[in-house]
């Protein structure tokens, strides 16, 4: 090959890759509120999953990031509001969040955070055996996060709840004996468990408590554009199936183990949903009988 030849080529080459070069440039880059340091840690896995299939669904140029430093709930939520350096959060929602920042209003684990399974220390489990009803189990002592608001739901359905501002100390009470139980998603106990292996724990044997109970995206107040392109990709995921392959993916064999169906209801009232919550719209929530 001439000389001329070769150049010819190394020039149209060149000119092939110039629009990936330049999709590449424009993407706008998503910073999600899930550090680098709890990679390994499955809690975070599905919503990030989630939230690059909405947006790749969306058809909009942005690529999500991890965030680099782990912080509290609350100072996460306050970073979210003032823009500084997160983008994305997902939450369980309250009025005031919703008054601070932008929900996308899908629940994005069909409402699964407020199924609750009661996580126990394994030689307790008799106790929950022989559990009448919810009065019951309203004297034995437990426990949520200081910011969390699942803490308020249980206070003000006249639960013996305490709170506690670090999410491993809670674990730690429960083994020690400072609590009882401590109601987990049932998208989380099985991690959980896991996690803690010397304490030897269980989820207790017959209940689950229900509240209705949303975890949205939440996105800074003024970022439409971004609200819009993640709301935009859930609604073509939902559409198209992928979302609840995804769902399913990640939490069948969560949802098979916890056997909902089987279990007796405790239900409790949630004095933090907001008239906008999409309550009616059953595509959204998640039916113990139907299994999605």
């Amino acid at each position: 090959m001439s000389l001329k030849k070769l150049q010819i080529l190394v020039i149209v080459l060149a000119l092939a890759l110039l629009p990936d070069i330049g999709h590449a440039a424009s993407q706008q880059k998503v910073v999600y509120s899930w550090p680098k340091t709890l990679a390994a840690d499955s809690r975070g896995h599905y919503p990030i999953a989630l939230l690059h299939l909405a947006l790749e669904k969306s058809g909009q140029a942005y690529q999500a990031h991890p965030s680099e430093t782990e912080l509290s709930q609350f100072r996460t939520l306050r970073q979210l509001e003032v823009g500084a350096g997160i983008d994305v959060v997902w939450t369980m929602s309250s009025p005031e969040r919703e008054k601070q920042l932008r929900p996308i209003r899908i629940p994005i684990d069909r409402g699964l955070i407020g199924w609750r399974l009661l996580l126990i220390r394994q030689q307790d489990q008799q106790l929950y055996l022989e559990l009448q009803d919810k009065e019951q189990l309203k004297h034995l002592r437990t426990i949520q996060g200081l910011d969390w608001p699942d803490y308020q739901v249980l206070q003000s359905n006249g639960f013996a709840v305490s709170s506690s501002a670090s999410y491993k100390g809670m674990f730690h009470m429960l083994n020690a004996k400072r609590i009882d139980y401590f109601p987990r998603s049932v998208t989380e106990l099985p991690a959980e468990i896991a996690a803690f292996p010397a304490y030897q724990l269980m989820a207790a044997p017959k209940w689950v408590l229900h509240y209705p109970a949303v975890l949205y995206f939440f996105v800074n107040k003024n970022n439409d554009k971004l609200a819009e392109a993640i709301e935009q990709g859930l609604r073509i995921a939902m559409a198209d199936g992928s979302m609840k392959q995804l769902f399913m993916q990640h939490f069948y064999g969560a949802l098979q183990q916890a056997d909902l169906k089987s279990r007796s209801v405790l239900r409790l009232n949630n004095p933090l949903l907001t008239p906008e919550t999409p309550l009616t719209d059953h595509s959204l929530w998640f039916d113990p009988q139907q299994g999605y």
